[in-house]
């Protein structure tokens, strides 16, 4: 019989599995250490969007933890393609895992283990569901600092989500959706999985430093530069984001997604702005037909059924 694969298919130990029943060595550094870096690729009506430069990034954070693996950039990026093939999933969050492994017994020493790949694909993840967008999102300004990028460099993804965690509390407990967190001087930074935009006189601003360069925001500045509108990097202080006209947030896991409400405040006029508006078409119709999106290819699933190793 074949495993049912429709609530997402995990790769771990070079076979395919059904994500439900995924495992991995409890003494794995990557979940007693939070020694592991990841990235987040998106399929959205059956293609990979920026899959190329997904795989890129974690490559890139991967050595600047000190990791390798023994499979190169095509084998990722194939595993990656039948993770969401064999789900038959259309619309897919896709991630990819590299944890330091696990150590000899006894050993305290990081060298000593072999790093070790995992991936996995399940249905689409939303930060704020397409409802919530329409109205737009409660997001509060955290009690909560942001971890410094001088101890954690928050341009590699990374498992250290305490700070993030309990801002999401503090959001919900504080009858919001999600929350922004600040650095130690009062600037903002990001928060859970999201980076943060402002609009203002019809320009854009968004924190330069401290923050995980998103791949959603990346590619809302490079829209901006294709409409001629201006878009600021900078250092954010607080007052500065509460003054917005528009306010937004930009996730892999959701695309760009509008803020009407701020702390105990409307955003602007408390309505999903124009420029919000117009960049989240924009977002959506690359991610659809963009030249960079890799098709998944479902025809090629049959022979991995079963949990065997595709050549």
């Amino acid at each position: 019989m074949n495993p049912d694969f429709s609530a997402g298919v995990a790769h771990v130990d070079g076979q395919y599995v059904a994500l439900r029943d995924a495992r991995i060595p409890l003494v794995d550094r990557g979940f007693v250490r939070s020694d592991a870096t990841y990235d987040v690729a998106h399929v959205w009506q059956g293609r990979f969007f920026r899959l190329d430069d997904h795989i890129d990034r974690f490559l890139w954070s991967m050595g600047e933890l000190r990791m390798s693996l023994p499979i190169s950039k095509k084998e990722m990026r194939h595993i990656l393609e039948q993770c969401v093939a064999l789900s038959g999933l259309r619309d897919a969050y896709v991630q990819m895992t590299c944890t330091r492994g696990v150590p000899p017994p006894g050993s305290r020493d990081p060298r000593e283990c072999q790093n070790r790949f995992y991936a996995f694909s399940q249905p689409f993840v939303w930060i704020g569901t397409p409802a919530q967008q329409r109205t737009g999102l409660a997001m509060v300004i955290s009690q909560v600092q942001r971890i410094a990028s001088a101890a954690i460099d928050t341009r590699v993804k990374n498992f250290h989500w305490l700070d993030l965690t309990m801002g999401i509390f503090e959001a919900y407990d504080r009858g919001a959706l999600v929350a922004a967190l600040p650095d130690a001087h009062g600037n903002v930074t990001e928060g859970a999985g999201f980076n943060i935009f402002g609009a203002k006189d019809g320009a854009l601003f968004t924190p330069r430093r401290n923050v995980f360069e998103g791949m959603t925001r990346r590619t809302v500045i490079e829209l901006a530069r294709q409409l001629g509108i201006g878009c600021e990097l900078a250092d954010i202080p607080v007052q500065r984001l509460r003054e917005a006209d528009e306010i937004f947030i930009t996730s892999t896991a959701g695309g760009v997604m509008p803020v009407t409400r701020l702390d105990e405040a409307s955003v602007g006029h408390g309505e999903v702005g124009p420029l919000t508006q117009q960049l989240q078409r924009m977002y959506w119709q690359r991610a659809a037909d963009d030249p960079r999106n890799t098709p998944v290819p479902y025809e090629n699933v049959a022979a991995a059924r079963g949990g065997k190793e595709l050549a």
